[in-house]
């Protein structure tokens, strides 16, 4: 019989009142997979459509959230030779989710900790900073003297993306929806910001810029905001749309890229990597080597004990976060 363990449950799809500790079988490691003894979990956009059921690869209740954590290996399946029990990690794609005590996720979803680098920043690193690595890196190709506009800059993609686009060299103009977010994306190095709640993002960019455009366009909203970032790129620009918070619908003019000659990318994690074979470990320990060697901050915003899971989605949702939310499994 399995043993149990505390888990944050969400029994039924709603707000984040549904989202309750609960006792659940304690997952067991089946061959090339890794048993986790949590003690972070990074807190994500993804968590909160997949409580309330807007999250496509989500499935149905119950369900246990959490894309991403850290902990200590516990146990090791057959063949797992990359990491060994003890060995403080940090992983992504666990099952039933990192929102618990315990998780259990594929060996080749967990990277080790590196000395001098907090459990709960470890916990972050594999959604949000991954996906501004990824997407400025591999897909725009961020060169030095371009200009990189960034929405959300004060969410936890935004927050990681300002600093990546300034370290290649980029001037960033930072969006975010109150003057004291664009006061905090300003402080993080921003060169420009924009409360995007009361303002033309995309006059404002033409502004900045003589009449042109942004080379790189980093969408994290979507919704209207993806047709606000096509007419912001410039002439060869590229736009990579990574999200749709807004959750509705996008309205575009191609006209308002094909002439351009802008190119559009899109990014989902999951996809890629179960779909199109992306190994994200090398790009997560080079992340991880940024923060311990002082070359990239992670604002952890606020943590939340298990028992506060919803609180945690309250304060995301309400969009009072500068940065990450971290839950720890083994508190409250």
């Amino acid at each position: 019989m399995s043993e149990i363990m505390r888990a944050a449950l969400v029994k039924k799809f709603g707000g984040p009142e549904v989202l309750n500790p609960a006792e659940v079988p304690r997952p067991e490691p089946e061959e090339g997979e890794v048993l986790i003894e949590l003690e972070a979990a990074g807190v994500n956009r993804a968590d909160v459509l997949t409580r309330s059921g807007g999250y496509h690869a989500a499935g149905q209740p119950p369900i246990v959230p959490g894309l991403e954590g850290s902990g200590v290996v516990r146990e090791v399946g057959a063949s797992v030779t990359e990491v060994s029990p003890g060995d403080r990690v940090f992983a992504f794609g666990g099952r039933p989710g990192f929102y618990a005590e315990y998780a259990v996720a594929p060996a080749r979803h967990v990277v080790r900790v590196p000395e001098g680098l907090g459990m709960d920043v470890a916990s972050t690193l594999p959604v949000a900073p991954l996906t501004a690595f990824y997407c400025l890196r591999r897909l725009a190709r961020v060169e030095p003297g371009e200009t990189v506009l960034v929405w959300a800059a004060a969410s936890g993609v935004g927050d990681v993306a300002v600093q990546l686009a300034k370290a290649a060299g980029a001037t960033v103009i930072a969006t975010a929806g109150s003057d004291e977010k664009v006061a905090w994306v300003l402080e993080n190095g921003a060169d420009h910001g924009v409360n995007h709640s009361n303002e033309s993002v995309v006059d404002r960019v033409t502004e900045l810029l003589g009449g042109a455009g942004a080379e790189v366009v980093l969408d994290t909203v979507g919704g209207a905001r993806f047709g606000e970032s096509l007419k912001a790129a410039g002439h060869g620009g590229r736009v990579v749309s990574l999200a749709n918070v807004a959750l509705e619908s996008s309205t575009i003019d191609t006209r308002d890229f094909y002439p351009k000659n802008v190119a559009i990318y899109g990014f989902q994690v999951n996809n890629l990597i179960r779909r199109l074979g992306y190994d994200p470990r090398e790009d997560l320990a080079e992340l991880a080597g940024f923060v311990v060697g002082g070359d990239l901050k992670i604002h952890v915003d606020r943590t939340f004990g298990l028992g506060e899971a919803a609180d945690a989605h309250r304060h995301l949702e309400g969009r009072l976060n500068r940065g990450k939310v971290v839950l720890r499994p083994r508190e409250g």
